[in-house]
């Protein structure tokens, strides 16, 4: 580790960033580089602050900082370790089942739709057109499309409201851009979607967790937030929540939608995976319709591939400022994409897709309750990601268990990718979608079962 202080205390110097953000970039950039590997163990907080002539405080947060991250792990009575990315190792060329990324799944009788559609369409379309800039936030017949598409969730949504956007992450970047400045908060469940993580960290917006019960987020602590530092925004994800697959009750939507309009906070629903469910509960974007920023999209109902997200605001006004922002950050969607979305959405492929992936969804999520019937996970039958607590008797922490998996040639992520308050649970989340077929994504949950029971037997890569 002396290498590393000496090098650490040059970059202190030089870094005008505050230094318990820039020591969590420094650990991060020095498993990058190899000086730092996973499992390495750190000096204490207390030898740290001296090393570096920092006070304790300053490495109590920067250590901590670095726990949300996922890039430390804290052993009561060994010491602080590395734990490093896991889920950005490569998996194994030709031998990897990949169920780290939330894809659906991809129903063999769809394909044949979908080559049709789009080569009609194509055959039809001006090229020329197709490679000039469109219409910022899309076409008038393209947020139709979206309309159409939003209202199975927000029945009372019109089209001079709606904004098509390069994909949900995109609108994203816009919607917290717009709500918060740097340094200013947003808040959230302690579990999310670790692209909002991302997003706020880039723009420089703070994250402040709320504490959460088998519900979701608590309504007593947003309106303590609320009460004691104005929050930009609330971003919530209530349906199918990703990584812990916990749909939001009506009322605790309720609850939480009061607390937002008592103290005119606004409101991101991310609802990715609000069109799965037959039967979700009311979207926060018609209990508090003039607050509520509502983003849906295609990439969880059709293909990830196909990024075009639906944004719906609460005013005409609002939507042409988030426009503004779109054009700022992404210009404008994928033309192609957006032609096949409109078309897809109009002539019924869309929801010809939804009703499929759906089927089979079902049918992995029986797959995954045969197979790890040993343990105890969260799962809806209708999504496809479930979220895996590592069981006591797997003397691994979640990180370890994922790097073991990758090993074997299974993606999966640890509950650290999802933590927004530095505690993160010590959980796995697998998705369903990423095997090719139901037979492949069976033996994948196999040997996930195997190597929690028998951690420390040698198993063979898969084939």
């Amino acid at each position: 580790m002396n290498q590393s202080t000496h090098h650490w205390i040059r970059k202190l110097e030089d870094s005008r960033r505050p230094a318990y953000l820039t020591i969590p970039d420094l650990i991060e950039e020095d498993l990058a580089s190899g000086r730092l590997r996973p499992r390495d163990r750190l000096p204490g907080l207390r030898d740290l602050a001296e090393l570096l002539g920092l006070n304790y405080t300053t490495v109590a947060r920067a250590y901590a900082e670095a726990r949300k991250r996922g890039l430390l792990d804290a052993r009561a009575g060994s010491g602080t370790f590395v734990r490093g990315r896991t889920q950005t190792l490569p998996l194994a060329g030709g031998s990897s089942v990949e169920m780290s990324m939330n894809m659906p799944p991809e129903p063999p009788a769809l394909a044949a739709r979908l080559r049709a559609s789009a080569a009609s369409l194509m055959e039809r379309a001006d090229p020329f057109q197709l490679l000039r800039y469109q219409d910022f936030g899309g076409t008038a017949a393209d947020r139709a499309a979206g309309r159409d598409w939003l209202r199975t969730r927000v029945p009372g949504c019109d089209v001079d409201t709606v904004l098509v956007c390069p994909g949900i992450h995109g609108a994203l970047v816009a919607l917290v851009s717009q709500l918060a400045r740097p340094g200013e908060t947003i808040c959230l469940d302690s579990l999310a979607y670790p692209g909002i993580k991302a997003i706020a960290s880039q723009l420089g917006v703070r994250l402040l967790a709320l504490a959460r019960d088998d519900e979701g987020p608590l309504p007593h602590a947003f309106e303590a937030l609320c009460k004691t530092e104005k929050p930009g925004g609330f971003y919530c994800n209530p349906t199918l929540q990703n990584p812990g697959t916990l749909t939001l009750t009506r009322q605790r939507r309720e609850a939480l939608a009061d607390v937002a309009l008592r103290y005119n906070v606004p409101i991101i629903e991310d609802e990715p995976y609000g069109m799965l469910p037959v039967d979700a509960p009311v979207t926060l974007a018609e209990l508090a319709p003039e607050l509520t920023y509502h983003v849906t999209g295609l990439s969880k109902t059709l293909g990830a591939g196909l990024r075009i997200g639906y944004l719906k605001a609460p005013t005409p006004r609002q939507t042409q400022r988030i426009a503004g922002a779109l054009r700022a950050t992404t210009v404008m969607p994928s033309p192609f994409t957006v032609l096949l979305a409109t078309q897809w959405v109009n002539d019924g492929t869309a929801r010809h897709a939804l009703d499929a992936i759906r089927e089979e969804a079902a049918a992995r999520q029986t797959i995954a309750a045969s197979e790890l019937r040993d343990f105890a996970f969260d799962a809806d039958p209708h999504g496809f990601h479930l979220w895996l607590p590592v069981p006591a008797v797997c003397d691994w922490s979640a990180p370890e268990l994922a790097m073991q998996l990758r090993n074997q040639g299974i993606g999966a992520v640890a509950g650290a990718a999802f933590s927004t308050d530095g505690n993160p649970p010590n959980a796995l989340r697998l998705c369903l979608g990423g095997p090719q077929n139901r037979e492949e994504c069976r033996e994948a949950l196999r040997r996930v079962a195997d190597m929690m029971a028998d951690p420390h037997h040698l198993h063979m890569p898969m084939l």
